[in-house]
């Protein structure tokens, strides 16, 4: 009987990772994104069908299964150098100037100074510097690090993982190897922090592991492993090391700071606060601890190219590249301060209401609010989403880094705001349903049926 439920879910998640290795070998890349296509396609319908086959497994055979799934998914992301981002050479790069001895926030990369550290790996020998991830710097040198001209724009605890990681080959590849163990050192925390099994597959088993965590080997990987070990241990009642493993997700990719009001839920509930308040010092103190070695060599220069990043993004200034669902009703220079009302309200709420067994709720809610709300085109920022999902359950919420993925492959506005958009839709009424679902039926009794024995059985006694 084991072996029959099990059967099909294998079946399918076989075929899931037999996609998802040939959507990373030859299913297009960001230079060529047609075929990528209908690869996303495909791999999302058959995560989803392994997800609900998953469902038939007894809980006890549920976890192994789901552990090996994830070590297949993240293994295929390494069988082709990155294809759709070009991110992981900035990686490999800082890590590089770190091993000889220099801070990343000192040079950019075309620097003449830093010229000994290139290699035909980051910076190719002259071949028509016509391919999707090559670019020239002011120079004329071809390179396949994006913005060389300008300073690294990475916190200080991913600049600690890239030179971490340089000794183990010093390439691309090795940057590949590093996401898929973070991938899957994540999906054993999922699996160990007793919210289900089953759960843990919506990030072992999602394909945007294999290309967004593995292949492109994103960072946000590492902000994703450390904030579900930090709302684990908050929900533990272990504030000093969930605020320092809080402090530490934040120095790696800052995204992870929309998980913060997870962990402080109910900080604002009028109970008793001295847990919710040690976490956010532990955190605060790990933040600052993490950027003083950094800021001891750099001073104001780590923060890097972080500001340039966000007006290049579109997130102020006369070009706004994002906000596109609130600038459908509001004009465009309402719309970032609308957004961040909005979110406002939404981690009020969690700071009020929140539940503190159960932080991953508060986190997922304002995490995923804040994605919709200012729609960037980055689908790997869903990452931390993806990861909240495991923990919460609630899977309507992929439907936001599907939107990201979607909007990253076509661009434009009308993109943007029909890939958010049906998110939204995604997110208000998939729950809707649900509760009707649970709904217990009205019963329709008849006068009179409750006066036999079976009736009196439910009425309330009589009194003598």
């Amino acid at each position: 009987m084991t072996t029959r439920t099990r059967l099909p879910c294998v079946l399918a998640l076989t075929t899931l990772v037999a996609a998802l290795a040939l959507t990373v070998t030859v299913g297009g890349t960001l230079g060529d994104r047609t075929p990528l296509y209908g690869w996303y396609a495909l791999d999302a319908a058959l995560f989803a069908l392994a997800l609900v086959l998953l469902r038939r497994v007894p809980v006890r055979r549920a976890a192994p299964l789901v552990l090996a799934g994830s070590i297949l998914v993240a293994a295929v992301g390494l069988l082709a150098p990155p294809r759709t981002s070009d991110d992981a050479y900035r990686y490999v790069w800082d890590g590089r100037v770190q091993a000889a001895g220099i801070s990343p926030y000192a040079h950019t990369p075309d620097d003449p100074a830093l010229v000994r550290l290139r290699d035909g790996g980051l910076f190719p020998a002259e071949d028509g510097c016509r391919g999707w991830d090559e670019r020239r710097t002011a120079d004329g040198d071809c390179t396949r690090i994006n913005r060389p001209a300008v300073h690294t724009a990475y916190p200080p605890v991913a600049e600690a993982w890239f030179l971490a990681v340089h000794p183990f080959g010093g390439g691309v590849r090795g940057v590949q190897a590093a996401g898929a163990l973070l991938a899957v050192a994540t999906t054993g925390v999922l699996l160990t922090n007793g919210r289900g099994s089953r759960r843990a597959a919506l990030w072992g088993w999602c394909p945007g592991v294999t290309v967004w965590a593995v292949n492109d080997a994103h960072v946000d990987t590492l902000g994703a492993l450390l904030t579900v070990a930090a709302l684990g241990r908050a929900a533990c009642g272990r504030p000093v090391s969930g605020g320092v493993l809080s402090g530490a997700a934040v120095a790696a990719k800052l995204l992870p700071s929309l998980a913060l009001p997870g962990a402080l839920s109910g900080l604002l509930s009028g109970r008793p606060a001295r847990r919710e308040l040690v976490l956010a010092g532990a955190a605060a103190g790990a933040f600052a601890l993490a950027y003083l070695p950094y800021a001891a060599v750099s001073g104001a220069a780590v923060l890097g190219y972080l500001p340039g990043y966000l007006q290049e993004e579109g997130y102020g200034g006369e070009r706004l590249g994002r906000f596109g669902l609130l600038r459908l009703v509001l004009p465009d220079g309402w719309a970032p301060w609308a957004a961040g009302l909005l979110l406002a309200a939404v981690v009020l709420q969690v700071l009020r209401w929140g539940d503190p067994r159960r932080p991953w709720r508060g986190a997922l809610l304002v995490t995923g609010t804040a994605l919709l709300l200012v729609a960037p085109a980055y689908p790997w920022y869903g990452l931390l989403v993806v990861a909240l999902v495991a923990l919460d359950g609630r899977w309507e919420w992929l439907a936001v880094p599907a939107a990201g993925q979607v909007l990253y492959l076509a661009g434009g506005e009308t993109v943007q705001q029909v890939a958010y958009g049906a998110a939204l839709v995604c997110v208000l009424v998939v729950p809707l349903r649900r509760r009707l679902l649970r709904r217990p039926p009205k019963e329709s009794t008849p006068r009179g049926a409750g006066d036999g024995p079976a009736g009196r059985s439910r009425a309330a006694p009589e009194r003598r």
